[in-house]
């Protein structure tokens, strides 16, 4: 798709779009030949604002030259209004969740009026209601000839709009199908190259009765609010709620990242202090964010340098970086996490990459924050495999995601946020989907949260 949209050049092979042979040269090139790309990564200028961004290199102009502001905005709206969100066009970027710049994004594509419209996982941080808006935008963009390539790992998704199936493996195309003759199990299939027998791997492990984290009454803001739970070595403790509910603000103020207003937190029955992400890191307590790219790594560095950058000092020898001691604990992680890279020293955009650096300073709390965003079916095993070791190891690891499948399917107990506090602490082998569903939306049980410990 970066090859189709001009951001990168082929080797070799051809493109014939619209009965001629094409090679595009830049992005821009593609853009003005009618071809949009919406990336999975945001690309988005965080500064500025929503309509600047939706608009940016192509703003209307008054007669006199000048950028039309006004018209800039009214536009911005009537974009915005198509794929049924209301914000403000004069609203900053960066003071927007991750759901609404993903809408903006959307909308800034749509006003380039592309004959051709790549999507890449389009979906992955939207609510349901913006899904259905997103889906009406598409069938109306087909029913006026616009192609569209969408790209998903929502394998479910694909019923409501697609009419073939492409699937690609290992940078090759495995097979092209009309959707109505084939499968999903058969599409897993493929796309994993072996029969995938189960979702989700064997949990081998029981926590023990050890309280690892005990969090209470932490508060942080409007969006996080009294909130207290006990995570023990080797659980895997799960994060619920609907969007907004407030389990990435409770991430943030427990790692530092956000400012904390009250509570307390200990560690193995000590009291710590959590104030800033770099008193959390020397306490053993990790966190990785749902956007890796943005928050978790350094793209411009190298997979070595990423590893090892939490802990430095295990890398140097009399105050001095040991590039052999840096390529040796490298080589071990990547061959522990199998993560594929060509060269150590190649840039950096890896989960695994971002597990490896908090293993490497040797954590005892991994908090991962939609930890299969955006990944395949195979790999999200693979990533469900890891988080199963790590717990197995008697590492204390809590969940946020927003799959309930996932959510039942790898945690001991999950945590049921709404409105920014603890709706109820459930034994995940108790529960069902319409009960966690239940308490998010504030329909539960009406009596104070409940909690089901272990060890209660």
């Amino acid at each position: 798709m970066k090859i189709l949209s001009g951001v990168e050049r082929p080797d070799v092979g051809t493109m014939t779009y619209e009965g001629r042979s094409v090679k595009f040269h830049t992005a821009l090139e593609a853009q003005r030949a009618g071809i949009g790309i919406i990336f999975q990564e945001l690309n988005l200028i965080p500064d500025l604002t929503v309509a600047q961004n939706i608009f940016i290199g192509r703003e209307p102009h008054t007669p006199w030259g000048t950028i039309d502001e006004s018209q800039m905005k009214r536009d911005a709206v009537t974009l915005l209004a198509s794929v049924n969100v209301s914000i403000s066009p004069d609203t900053e970027v960066r003071t927007l969740p991750v759901s609404l710049q993903q809408m903006v994004e959307i909308a800034k594509v749509l006003s380039q009026k592309s004959r051709i419209l790549i999507m890449d996982e389009p979906t992955s941080a939207l609510t349901e209601g913006e899904i259905t808006a997103l889906f009406k935008v598409i069938h109306t963009l087909r029913d006026r000839g616009v192609g569209i390539i969408y790209i998903s790992h929502r394998l479910e998704e694909l019923q409501h709009i697609v009419d073939r199936i492409s699937i690609l493996r290992d940078g090759q195309l495995v097979g092209t199908k009309r959707y109505s003759d084939i499968s999903l199990k058969e599409v897993v299939n493929l796309m994993v190259g072996r029969k995938l027998e189960k979702q989700f791997p064997q949990r081998s492990n029981s926590p023990t009765t050890e309280v690892l984290l005990d969090v209470r009454n932490l508060c942080s803001g409007d969006r996080v609010r009294n909130v207290s739970f006990q995570l023990f070595r080797g659980e895997i403790l799960g994060f619920s709620g609907l969007l907004g509910a407030g389990r990435t603000e409770t991430a943030r103020a427990l790692f530092g990242a956000d400012a904390k207003d009250s509570g307390e937190v200990f560690l193995l029955g000590e009291k710590i202090s959590t104030r800033s992400p770099y008193k959390a890191i020397k306490k053993g307590i990790a966190y990785l964010p749902e956007d890796r790219k943005q928050d978790g790594l350094a793209v411009l560095m190298s997979v070595s340098e990423n590893l090892t950058m939490a802990n430095v000092p295990a890398i140097s020898r009399f105050g001095m970086l040991s590039k052999a001691a840096e390529r040796t604990a490298t080589s071990q992680y990547v061959e522990s996490l199998q993560i594929k890279t060509p060269r150590l020293d190649q840039k950096v955009n890896q989960q695994k990459v971002v597990v490896g650096k908090w293993l490497f300073n040797n954590s005892k709390i991994l908090i991962f924050d939609e930890p299969t965003r955006g990944i395949d079916v195979g790999t999200k095993y693979a990533v469900y495999q890891l988080l199963e070791s790590l717990a197995r190891e008697g590492i204390g690891v809590v969940m946020i995601s927003s799959e309930l499948p996932e959510i039942l399917g790898m945690t001991d107990r999950v945590v049921v946020m709404h409105k920014g506090r603890v709706a109820a602490t459930l034994l995940t082998a108790e529960t069902t989907q319409e009960e966690i569903l239940g308490y998010a939306a504030g329909l539960g049980n009406p009596q104070p949260p409940r909690e089901k410990a272990r060890n209660s």
